[in-house]
């Protein structure tokens, strides 16, 4: 006769872990910061998509530096953008990968140069936070909203590093909060993995 060990009035992990993340408030905190990040992300791809129409294609972008710039010339502009703000998708840059002649060897290049990217955004954030007049404005009229930045701060680090958002501003903003730099350095180890997906999707469409 087997016996049987699971409690039936045991509640789930899931279960608990939505019960945990509902006291403590993080859906509310994360639903705020999503409607928070909307506008700018809205408009930052409303100027894509009117610079690809308005202004120059991106196919033809892409072309021209690639005839016109050497490799390291298109790791420069990348690693520059990358570090600020992340201005340029880096989908186009995989796309350059792709047409390259060592696309997997230029892709890894990319990826770890976008890690590295992410790091100096963290600490132009800690130098940001270390103005006294910003500090004071974080610490004593954001202290709420920092406090609770500080405690999820690892969950939108990893969205930063694998959904299509600009790594840069999450990291500039776990530099500002003084999100441990340890768990920020592990958290974003994960942009290498987007690098790869989005390489395999990109390559085989090209």
């Amino acid at each position: 006769m087997s016996k049987k060990n699971k409690n039936p009035n045991r509640k789930s992990h899931w279960r608990l872990l939505h019960q945990y993340y509902t006291y403590t408030g993080f859906y509310s905190f994360l639903g705020r910061s999503l409607i928070k990040a909307a506008p700018p992300i809205f408009i930052f791809i409303a100027i894509l998509l009117g610079i690809h129409f308005f202004v120059i294609d991106v196919n033809t972008m892409l072309i021209y530096v690639t005839d016109n710039f050497p490799p390291i010339g298109v790791f420069a502009i990348f690693f520059a953008s990358e570090s600020i703000l992340g201005l340029i998708p880096p989908e186009i840059f995989i796309a350059w990968c792709g047409k390259s002649t060592y696309p997997w060897g230029f892709l890894s290049i990319l990826a770890i140069l976008s890690y590295f990217g992410g790091i100096i955004s963290y600490f132009v954030g800690r130098g940001i936070a270390s103005i006294p007049s910003v500090f004071v404005f974080l610490e004593v009229k954001m202290s709420k909203h920092i406090k609770n930045m500080r405690k999820w701060g690892g969950i939108l680090i990893i969205a930063g590093a694998i959904l299509p958002l600009p790594f840069a501003i999450a990291s500039m903003s776990a530099g500002i909060i003084k999100f441990p730099f340890g768990s920020y350095l592990l958290y974003g180890i994960l942009r290498l993995l987007r690098f790869a997906i989005y390489g395999a999707l990109i390559f085989g469409a090209l």
